[in-house]
């Protein structure tokens, strides 16, 4: 239908008022309950038509030719009919199911697809492969994977904490001192995975700070801070955030300041985080001049920041950033070991809490949600990876890993299908994962747009976007209900993830088993009914679907009640036991000591990195690569609309450096410089800052993957991402998470011209018998 529409639709950075024409965007408003929106929101504007938009299925020449596994990215396309296209997927999934199992199947996506509960691209995919016998999956998060697998044995139940940690309310009235290890990202609080109604968290922060709570922001880069809390800056080399809390607890054990009645009754290990903090392991003492030689802070800086943590409330944070390091889980346990340390676990607006500016909703509203999901059925297959492992699982078939105490086998992948996330975005050392990407005989994608992911497929469906179809959505522990209009038509042919796959579904016999003889519109009806089910149990009353439609959000009052993170445990320790082997705080835990694993020990150790300022390795590459989110998107979606093209230079990425570095390569604003380290390299354009520490660079992700040449790993990336650098082996052997912020680099001017950014223009799509052309030609 063409003409003008307007509704609403909500993301995972806002709720926005749409107006169509023709079935593309022509305003953007954020709804009016959000105080604070986002202007991430802006680039929807002109993107759902031309372009890079994908308007039909399309088959890798090379794949359909001769199913030649080579060629991947670099490939013409051929468009096909989507029976043709469904025909080619059944007929792949039948053949490898049948020849190698189920299990060489893997099941990619990644949650932040796009909101709805209904049109969710995991559940979605993972229904499907569920009906047709199971897949390979991958467990935890590119966010946190370490701090998913480390918490439950320090703490016990995560969800259950993550609860009770102290809100900004409790902060404002209760807390002294709040020590932002990796500071408190402005950019992060405008995303919430599934959606954020309104704004609220920047404005918890400024009335704690209005409240009198002193802030120091322990970050190299000081445009993590907020500049309106006023705190203290505290540029620290990168990745060594473990050995400055080991200093300051050294600090606060040595003025005499240790809680030892709760490190003693609430906790297990005190002696032996006792004997480490004293030297009495290794012959080192874990003193603020030890800290200061490792972090490059001054010791008396560590002496006064330590003896405000043991005399004074304080809260302890630590940002997602920080476990995403080698050796990551050493961050989250030795942040607890400080807290408890400091007096101020278990009592109001104090101890140790995660993630406060890591998305919009930690610690802001009560974390539970009345909203219903689209169920995944049974997955019959055992096989699974830690999900920043794919590079591994699919260059190592056959090969033993460790996770969280077990060893599993790498199964033999032989089809990928992959929907929602962009793996050559979000993973690590992106040309080891296209040498990887050879491996599998058929990868099979869905995208709204010709991304990289897109372009190194071999089959490709369009899908619709999150603007030309019905949903509701509710993000994490939000307290708004957003309904979401279909404010336009996909293009002709093109439709929706569930569409697509009850075809293919009904082709290989399971129709019924995934689609249960519904369409798109009963599935929400049903998801809705549900959900009024479950608000009613929690208390909530919601009104049937179509008042939720005309009203367009419903918010709920969802308050934290729960108490104080450890409050109960301190109070009476044998009667609120925790969830751990102990029942107490595991400062050591015995559990991971039995693994033996030499890369994570038993309690809180500061571990070299394997890249980091004081290594060998800094001679050759002098720079510490920290890759932030970006400002202008979310992770890459978008990464061609306004909002995100506002924050390049000359639509290349920005990196930034300190002044006193740009001044000693003689680079300025707007200079094109080559990034590099023995991994790849990319383009990004200066911008000189001041709030840098020197010997760090910052390239926020996000940039579509665009190298010069795509048949070529290791060739230069054009766009400036960063992940051509980064380091692709896991945190530690216990939870295997990404360990993307431990980085090495070197920076140089580019000589001459820099190459044009291509990364937004479709690949070459042409008719099935036509003779390849160049890939530069214009399609």
């Amino acid at each position: 239908m063409s003409g003008a529409r307007s509704g609403r639709t909500a993301s995972h950075w806002g709720s926005y008022l749409v107006d169509t024409l023709d079935d593309e965007v022509v305003g953007v408003v954020p709804v009016p309950e959000d105080p604070d929106p986002s202007p991430i929101g802006q680039n929807y504007r002109g993107r759902l038509r031309g372009g890079p938009r994908i308007t039909a299925p399309a088959v890798r020449r090379g794949w359909l030719d001769q199913r030649s596994r080579t060629g991947r990215g670099s490939d013409d396309f051929v468009e096909v009919t989507t029976s043709e296209a469904v025909e080619l997927v059944a007929s792949e999934l039948e053949r490898v199911r049948s020849q190698f199992g189920n299990e060489s199947i893997f099941g990619g996506s990644y949650g932040w697809g796009s909101a709805g509960r209904f049109h969710h691209a995991q559940s979605q995919i993972h229904r499907f492969l569920n009906s047709i016998g199971g897949y390979t999956r991958s467990v935890n998060t590119y966010s946190h994977a370490a701090d998913e697998v480390i918490l439950p044995h320090l703490v016990g139940d995560r969800a259950e904490f993550l609860r009770s940690v102290p809100s900004w309310e409790e902060i404002a009235a209760h807390t002294q001192e709040f020590i932002a290890f990796g500071g408190l990202p402005a950019r992060s609080t405008q995303v919430n995975p599934g959606g954020v109604g309104a704004h609220v968290n920047l404005a918890g922060q400024q009335s704690a700070a209005e409240a009198g709570v002193n802030f120091t922001l322990i970050t190299p880069v000081r445009t993590d801070t907020v500049d309106q809390l006023g705190g203290q800056w505290v540029p620290l080399r990168p990745n060594t955030d473990v050995a400055l809390m080991l200093g300051l607890a050294h600090t606060v054990l040595d003025a005499g300041l240790a809680d030892v009645e709760f490190l003693e009754e609430c906790c297990v290990g005190w002696e032996r985080v006792h004997a480490e903090l004293t030297g009495r392991i290794d012959g080192r003492v874990k003193d603020a001049e030890w800290a200061a030689e490792i972090t490059g802070i001054p010791a008396s800086t560590i002496v006064d920041l330590g003896h405000r943590i043991g005399s004074r409330r304080s809260l302890i944070a630590v940002t997602w950033s920080l476990q995403r390091q080698h050796h990551g889980e050493m961050a989250y346990w030795a942040a607890l070991t400080l807290a408890a340390m400091s007096g101020s676990l278990g009592r109001p607006g104090g101890g140790f809490g995660t993630g406060y500016s890591s998305m919009h909703n930690a610690h802001v509203w009560d974390r539970v949600s009345p909203a219903a999901a689209l169920p995944q059925g049974r997955n019959a297959v055992r096989s699974f990876i830690p999900v920043a492992r794919i590079a591994d699982l699919l260059l190592h078939p056959g090969e033993e890993f460790d996770y969280n105490g077990r060893t599993s086998i790498y199964p033999d992948i032989r089809l990928v299908y992959w929907v929602g996330g962009n793996p050559f975005h979000h993973h690590q050392d992106l040309n080891r994962l296209t040498r990887a990407w050879e491996k599998p005989e058929t990868i099979v994608v869905h995208e709204p747009y010709w991304n990289a992911l897109a372009k190194r497929a071999d089959i490709v469906f369009p899908a619709a976007t999150s603007l030309e179809r019905e949903d509701f959505a509710i993000g994490m522990a939000d307290n708004w209900l957003s309904w979401m209009d279909r404010v336009a038509d996909p293009p002709p042919g093109v439709v929706t993830d569930y569409e697509t796959f009850a075809e293919i579904a009904d082709r290989m016999g399971v129709g019924h088993d995934f689609t249960e003889g519904r369409a798109p519109e009963e599935w929400i009806s049903l998801l809705w009914d549900q959900t009024r089910s479950k608000a009613g149990d929690l208390g909530f009353e919601l009104p049937d679907l179509e008042t939720f439609r005309s009203r367009g959000s419903i918010r709920l009052d969802m308050p934290r009640v729960a108490p104080t993170a450890f409050s109960e445990l301190r109070r009476e320790p044998r009667e609120h036991p925790l969830t751990t082997p102990s029942g107490k705080i595991e400062l050591h835990s015995a559990t991971i000591e039995s693994f033996g694993y030499a890369d994570c020990p038993g309690w809180a150790r500061w571990m070299e990195p394997a890249e980091w300022l004081g290594a060998d390795l800094a001679n050759t590459y002098p720079f510490h690569l920290v890759s932030p989110q970006p400002d202008g998107k979310l992770h890459s979606q978008y990464d061609h609309g306004s909002e995100s093209r506002r924050h390049k230079i000359d639509g290349r990425t920005v990196v930034r450096l300190s002044t006193e570095d740009a001044t000693e390569r003689g680079l300025t604003d707007g200079d094109v410089v080559r990034i590099f380290n023995a991994r790849g390299a990319c383009l990004a354009a200066v911008r000189v800052d001041a709030g840098v520490r020197p010997g760090v660079v910052s390239l926020p992700t996000g940039a579509w993957f665009d190298p010069v040449d795509p048949s070529e790993p290791g060739s230069l990336d054009r766009h400036g991402n960063p992940n051509v650098l980064t380091l692709d082996i896991g945190t530690s052997s216990l939870a295997q998470g990404p360990s993307a912020h431990t980085c090495l680099v070197d920076i140089e001017r580019l000589d001459g011209a820099p190459p044009p950014v291509d990364a937004h223009r479709p690949p070459p799509i042409r008719p099935r018998y036509q003779t390849p052309t160049h890939r530069g030609d214009t399609p």
